[in-house]
């Protein structure tokens, strides 16, 4: 279901009157405390439901209703980025896996660290590219978290341009899409993708203002291929998988690492560790290669710390 986005984006002197800080001060918070921003034509711009999400994960004093079980309880709690790679992963997990029961929140990639920030989930499974370009999720993490988790990398997979078979727009690039005669649909706030997309736009020609459809959101990677199927759409950013799986056309971006992140002090817990072990499992490799846009090469192995297992 396709919603219009009442997201409202604030200007640095919106944020500094917001916390009631300098204007200069708000650059600091960008770069050194991970305030959410993009640039758009040399501007800087905040989006205002996550400049409140932001605000509510730094309160120190907050006490919460946080899941102070363990997943040795037979619940495991993962919140974050859609995949269906992962949708079937939890379904092979299930199916496996008769003493946990794992319960899934489509909260984006930004959500994840939110919910893991205050102890809502075990996992939390995330992509989110570096400010700096030089990689994925490290330096946002550990903006976001009062401690560095454990990272372990559930797969590599393609990111790009979603549109329509046999590409009747000739759309061939990012700029195409400021075009009048294209129309998009979006992914939501604090999804990698999204993130990824303002980006690209900052990095191309164009501004989003000059993209139809920029402020249309949905909220599956499916669900943005589907508008392009049925041709309620030119294009919209998603992941070639979803391209495969629809029989429509896909434009490359670039490679992305999806990671699932997990604090150290449940990493050794019964639910985390049987889902982990399923990633090293034939069945799961199976179901990968189904998929078209994956790359499980380093599917399972512990991206950070590297001595976390003698520390322990």
């Amino acid at each position: 279901m396709i919603t219009g986005s009442h997201n409202k984006f604030l200007t640095t002197k919106n944020v500094a009157e917001l916390l009631n800080v300098n204007e200069k001060m708000i650059y600091s918070l960008v770069n050194d405390k991970g305030l959410p921003a993009t640039k758009v034509t040399g501007k800087w711009l905040f989006p205002h439901r996550l400049v409140e999400e932001w605000l509510e994960a730094h309160i120190l004093n907050y006490t919460s209703n946080t899941c102070d079980f363990s997943s040795d309880n037979g619940l495991l709690l993962l919140a974050g980025s859609d995949d269906p790679l992962f949708q079937k992963t939890l379904s092979l997990f299930h199916a496996k896996i008769k003493d946990t029961v794992a319960f899934f929140a489509n909260q984006g990639s930004m959500g994840g660290l939110t919910s893991m920030r205050r102890g809502l989930c075990h996992i939390g499974v995330c992509h989110l590219l570096q400010d700096d370009d030089s990689g994925y999720n490290f330096s946002i993490a550990e903006q976001e978290l009062d401690k560095p988790p454990v990272f372990v990398n559930f797969s590599k997979r393609e990111q790009g341009l979603l549109i329509q078979k046999g590409n009747p727009e000739n759309i061939r690039s990012i700029n195409d899409l400021a075009r009048d005669d294209i129309r998009i649909v979006n992914r939501p706030l604090g999804t990698g993708t999204r993130l990824l997309l303002d980006y690209e736009i900052a990095r191309s020609k164009i501004a989003t203002e000059q993209i139809g459809g920029y402020d249309i959101e949905v909220s599956r990677h499916l669900d943005a291929g589907l508008e392009v199927l049925a041709g309620r759409a030119d294009a919209a950013p998603g992941i070639r998988t979803v391209a495969g799986m629809l029989g429509i056309d896909f434009i490359p971006l670039r490679w992305e690492r999806f990671d699932l992140l997990i604090s150290r002090e449940r990493f050794f817990e019964k639910g985390v560790q049987s889902f982990i072990s399923l990633l090293h499992e034939e069945e799961f490799r199976k179901l990968a290669e189904s998929f078209v846009g994956y790359d499980v090469s380093m599917c399972g192995k512990m991206l950070f710390p590297d001595n976390f297992i003698t520390e322990e």
